[in-house]
């Protein structure tokens, strides 16, 4: 089991499961699901999931994918793979998942270029999260593909993107900005992306009574 050894890690001496506030918090996003026939993931069915395997303080928040959880695991990366992987075979849908560490996540937000947009218009404004960070000539090859009123800023292996006529009709869409990029990715609306980091600041307060 992915969370065997964390499992042993959060038993107490009574035999009952405590929860270790000290352990890292991760911010987990599930790419393209619930969309329709054959990518259904139900979000209850997915914190049974994650508790079943031992994850700490499982939270939901939508029904697009997007997690909140404690992990004993240092590393992100240890997980990023073989949970996905897992959620993926559970459910029966082709799916990645892109995980980043609380503290990686409130860098992400704070790096945001698009301050007035996030205030005026943050449903237009996207946080996009990769697996790998694709050099600079990618970028730049994807900022050459856009065709509308599309605004695009690289940081790594996240980028920003605001969609001014709205992301409905827009024909920079995911998959281009994929095989722009050479790498997969994802993407959450400023709304959404606000929301998790919140979640998950209040797991990384100490004293934090397990849900």
């Amino acid at each position: 089991m992915v969370g065997s050894v964390l499992k042993e890690r959060t038993m107490g001496l009574t035999g009952r499961a405590v929860t270790p506030t000290h352990m890292p918090v991760y911010v987990g996003l599930l790419r393209a699901v619930n969309l329709g026939a054959g990518t259904m993931v139900p979000m209850e069915a997915l914190r049974t999931l994650l508790r079943k395997e031992g994850f700490q303080d499982v939270q939901t928040l939508l029904q697009s994918g997007n997690i909140v959880f404690r992990s004993s695991a240092s590393n992100g990366s240890e997980l990023e793979r073989p949970l996905g992987e897992k959620i993926a075979r559970a459910f029966r849908v082709k799916t990645d998942l892109f995980l980043r560490s609380a503290k990686e996540w409130k860098a992400i937000l704070a790096a945001n270029p698009f301050v007035a947009e996030a205030k005026d218009d943050p449903a237009r404004l996207v946080v996009l999260v990769l697996h790998a960070a694709p050099p600079a000539e990618r970028w730049q090859t994807l900022r050459e593909a856009i065709r509308g009123r599309e605004l695009v800023r690289a940081a790594g292996r996240h980028g920003f993107i605001y969609y001014p006529d709205g992301q409905g009709r827009s024909k920079f869409t995911v998959a281009l900005i994929e095989s722009k990029l050479g790498t997969q990715g994802t993407v959450r609306n400023w709304n959404t992306a606000s929301k998790l980091g919140a979640l998950a600041g209040a797991l990384e307060r100490p004293g934090l009574p397990s849900p």
